[in-house]
Order: structure tokens, then sequence, then C-alpha cells
């Protein structure tokens, strides 16, 4: 189907209307902010803002509101709010988003309190954020309850030019593995990690291979030690 109209720009998408994205970081234009590349296939003029939770007031629901309440008695009111920079519940979550100089603190709060007992931690997840001006990168931890069958979520920005946090390690030992991977793949540096190398890619690997400015093609793969037969010496399996 064709037409001799010209075509009209959409306008930018906001935030979703059951979102509280609150805090816009950028625009996106394309289906994966790719330019220059003479798509043909419509999806180069889509426009869609790229949004972050904003904070969430209270009351927040379900048992969000007796961990708000045992995190602020086990800190006292001043370092809570020096620590938290803002709580956010989201898609059926309960996050805390910690200033990184304030995290072992809030760890070993999370972790000891009898009314809180977050006693491991599940994982870390490395986030890049290429718009979100000296909060670029993000560390996110994954804590259950066991005592109290609860989940939470912590959350730690650190800008790219000085990407340095503690680590969780001396807090929560199984941090050890994940956060290898989170400097491996998007180059958080954590700080006191006991050995804090790569996990995955060769150790003179230039770069973190996950992070939202590394290229997606292009790059000359070399494996030390490594040799590739001719054609007719390689295995054959049929």
């Amino acid at each position: 189907m064709t037409s001799d109209e010209p075509a009209i720009e959409p306008e930018a998408r906001g935030p979703s209307p059951d979102r509280p994205d609150a805090e816009v970081i950028g625009v996106r234009h394309g289906m994966f902010g790719v330019t220059g590349t003479g798509d043909t296939s419509g999806y180069g003029r889509l426009i869609r803002t790229v949004g972050l939770p904003g904070g969430t007031p209270p009351p927040y629901g379900s048992y969000f509101d007796e961990v708000a309440e045992a995190i602020v008695d086990a800190l006292g009111d001043d370092i809570f709010h020096a620590a938290i920079e803002k709580v956010v519940v989201f898609a059926g979550e309960l996050t805390l988003h910690v200033h990184r100089d304030r995290i072992l603190d809030v760890a070993r709060a999370l972790r000891d309190d009898p009314a809180l007992r977050f006693e491991l931690c599940l994982g870390v997840d490395g986030v890049h954020y290429p718009d979100d001006t000296d909060r670029e990168l993000h560390a996110s931890y994954h804590l259950l309850s066991i005592t109290h069958n609860r989940r939470l979520r912590v959350e730690v920005s650190v800008p790219d030019a000085d990407p340095h946090m503690p680590s969780l390690f001396s807090v929560y030992p199984t941090t050890d593995w994940h956060e290898r991977e989170t400097y491996d793949f998007f180059g958080i540096v954590f700080d006191g990690h006991p050995s804090l190398a790569r996990i995955l890619m060769p150790d003179d690997w230039h770069g973190h291979p996950q992070r939202k400015d590394y290229p997606l093609g292009g790059i000359p793969v070399e494996y030390k030690g490594a040799r590739i037969p001719p054609p007719d010496q390689r295995r054959a399996y049929n």
C-alpha cells in the first residue's frame, strides 16, 4: 500500500501510565538505538523515551512496609536518610537504592537485624545506562530472608568515570563469583574483593562486553595458546 501523503513523525512515547517512570534519562531512536544503517523495516522511525522507576511513597503494601520500618529502626533515621537514595516498588518487587559509601552498613543491618534477617544473597546483576549521567553503572543485589520468606533488591549506582564500590563479599560470601562476573562484563570495580579478576573473558581482554557502548561486531577474537587446524585435519563427526 502506498500513499502520496508525507509521513508523520510519531511522537516520542512516554512512560507507561502504570509505571512510576518519574526519571526520564534519554530518548531512544529505532528498535535498538542503531542509526545510519539504511533501515527499511519501519522500526528505524520508532522513538521512545528511556525512563527509570521513580521513588515510591509509602505505604508500599504487602510486607514491604514492615521491611522499610525495620530498616529505619535498624539504621536510625539519620543513617537511613543518608544511605537510602530512594525506595522503589515496581513489578511486585521492593528495591532499595543505596549510596555506595553506605552499602556495607545497610547490608550488615539487612543480614543481622532479627526483624530483617536477609541471610542469603542470590546474585549480582550489572546494568549499563549510558544516558543516566553520573550513575551510568548499576549493581543490583538480590537478597532472600530464609527466616521470614521475603525478598529484597538492593541497587547501587556508580559513575562511569569512577566505577568503584565496596565489595559485599565480607557480608555475603556468595557474591564472590557474581561480583567477578559483573566486573568482567560491566567494569564495576568492587573494592575489597579477595580476587577481583576476569572470570569468563581472557585475562588480557580489553573492554567489558555487556556494556551498551561496546562494539556489536567486527572484534578480532584471539585465545592464548589456541590453534585452529587446517580443514583437512579437523575432527569429523559424521
